[in-house]
């Protein structure tokens, strides 16, 4: 139940035999495992992530960080339908709570210009809301405003536990990479702050997800065509392909969230169809060029980019709806005279909307800083300079009298520098084999990081990781995979390698679970003597940033 399709599904793209029982072996994995035991080992590590990241939620009771952008917005979206203008927040949640959260925004209330789509603003008011409704507590406070969070990095957990035992057909293997994203130290700081990243996270490992399904669906009906018999050098037209429209959504909400999503769904976009090319190819058509493309390549880029255009669209619709959102009434009576009255207003909204977007273009094209802990991409993957989103040396609760609490922004060492490992090893397999899933692997991180070197003058922190993190654990889980080995070997050497393979299993597990430990108090604001706090931190750049030294 570990790994039996790690090396059987790596020939499921070599030249096709005709027989339907050979399509069927090659297409669909055998010995999947039971569906209720993925569903229960997705759901149990999902509510481990929760258990951990609903601890001291709270905590610091007080807006921090970048919650002094998106909390704000998004209580502007929820009541206004845009972003308004915020004034200097209080320090303690107990005086947002007075107030009622009006103390946020100036009288008036004008438009504020902001520089990301209102999907993920929108998602933390929405966790606001569903936090009174729910009767856990009132809203506007630190628990309310980063609840939505919290849920985001739950249901990536449970999404990458099911992606994973997909792609590996191994419960254990798909409940191990749902657990080293639930102890990966930036994941769960991301999960517990009112910021965008962990949506944009969220959205993209969907939509992949989505794809994936897809990629075994389609691959099912060739299978029931051979096995009835169809002539498969012959079929055209599949069917609907209901995930791969699910996909489309979920890539308009995560490009909704940060227009760095659009890496993404460039990347996936060519991926889903090339997965139809070899699917064809395998089935036994040849040259399928111009039955693929206007049958799988077109129907795809309309479900993938056309609809993923129309859900960013309508994620403007409080913008585009109100009356005062900045740059709204940029072209109020400015139309040509050749527009039609009655579609003036719809025009000039979208004018302004249009120009907005330059103007957020603009901004982020000339965005400069001198921030303590920017960091450049090539950083990101040895965690050389996480982010100190809270510091207080003023803490009490230690036992002594010199505390300090922090939430380090960190990605939990030994999985990050496992993964560069994992990377070399999927890259010589995919090359080797041509394997789909160290393929997709790879081209996630490719898609989440590559991009970032192009713009070597642009201030950057490692929080941007954050969407390829989950790539990282597959290929983590993957390389597992091949070192435990398949059911299919021969039985001389197999008991051999399961035991080498089982034990560098447990001793990673236990790494991960033992260093996430190790951090854990630096990074989820626990007081802790300031001599200690010093030592779980073992570079001076880990706690100074481009200061140390």
């Amino acid at each position: 139940m570990t790994s039996t399709a790690l090396s059987s599904e790596a020939e499921a793209e070599t030249p096709p035999q005709h027989r339907p029982s050979t399509l069927r072996s090659r297409f669909l994995p055998s010995d999947p495992p039971p569906r209720w035991l993925g569903w229960l080992g997705a759901a149990l590590v999902a509510a481990f992530a929760g258990a951990l990241r609903f601890v001291n939620l709270g905590l610091p009771a007080r807006i921090y960080f970048d919650e002094t952008y998106y909390a704000k917005d998004a209580y502007g979206l929820w009541n206004f339908g845009h972003e308004r203008e915020p004034v200097e927040e209080p320090v303690e949640a107990d005086q947002l709570l007075q107030q009622g959260g009006q103390d946020i925004f100036s009288s008036p209330g004008a438009g504020d210009f902001v520089v990301h789509p209102p999907v993920g603003k929108w998602m933390i008011a929405l966790g606001d809301w569903l936090w009174s409704a729910l009767s856990l507590g009132t809203t506007m406070t630190p628990e309310a405003w980063r609840f939505a969070s919290v849920l985001a990095g739950i249901a990536s957990v449970f999404i990458l536990v099911r992606v994973a035992t997909r792609m590996t057909r191994s419960v254990l293997l798909g409940c191990t990479a749902g657990v080293i994203l639930a102890l990966d130290g930036l994941h769960f700081t991301l999960s517990r702050i009112a910021m965008l990243d962990i949506f944009l996270t969220l959205w993209v490992l969907a939509g992949f997800a989505c794809l994936v399904v897809d990629r075994d669906r389609n691959r099912e009906r060739l299978v029931r065509l051979a096995e009835a018999g169809r002539d498969m050098a012959s079929v055209g037209w599949l069917g609907m392909r209901w995930w791969r429209l699910a996909a489309g959504l979920c890539f308009g909400l995560a490009a909704g969230t940060k227009w760095s999503a659009l890496f993404f769904v460039a990347a996936f976009g060519l991926l889903t169809v090339a997965w139809d090319y070899g699917a064809r190819t395998s089935a036994g058509q040849h040259r399928p060029f111009w039955r693929w493309l206007g049958l799988d390549a077109i129907p795809a880029f309309v479900q993938t980019v056309v609809v993923g255009a129309i859900v960013y669209l309508a994620s403007w619709s409080g913008w585009l709806f109100t009356g005062g959102g900045y740059n709204r009434d940029r072209f109020e009576g400015a139309l040509p005279a050749w527009v039609p009255e009655f579609l003036s207003g719809p025009a000039e909204a979208l004018a302004g909307l249009w120009d907005y977007h330059r103007k957020m273009m603009d901004f982020h094209d000339g965005l400069t800083s001198d921030h303590t802990y920017i960091s450049q991409p090539w950083e990101w993957i040895i965690m050389r300079t996480p982010v100190m989103f809270h510091y207080d040396g003023q803490a009490v609760g230690c036992g002594s009298g010199n505390c300090v609490t922090s939430i380090v922004s960190i990605g939990t060492p030994v999985v990050w520098w496992l993964s560069i490992l994992a990377l070399v090893v999927l890259t010589g397999w995919w090359a080797t084999f041509r394997d789909w899933r160290a393929g997709a692997v790879l081209l996630g991180v490719a898609a989440g990081w590559l991009p970032w070197f192009a713009f070597p003058d642009r201030p950057m922190f490692l929080f941007y990781a954050l969407p390829f993190l989950p790539f990282l654990v597959l290929a983590i889980v993957l390389m597992l995979g091949l070192v435990m080995g398949s059911n299919e070997e021969g039985p001389r050497f197999a008991p051999y390698r399961r035991a080498t393979g089982g034990v560098v299993f447990g001793v990673v597990l236990l790494l991960v679970i033992a260093h996430f430990a190790y951090l854990y108090p630096v990074i989820s604001a626990y007081p802790v003597d300031r001599e200690s706090w010093g030592h779980q931190l073992w570079f001076d750049v880990w706690i100074y940033g481009r200061d140390a030294g």
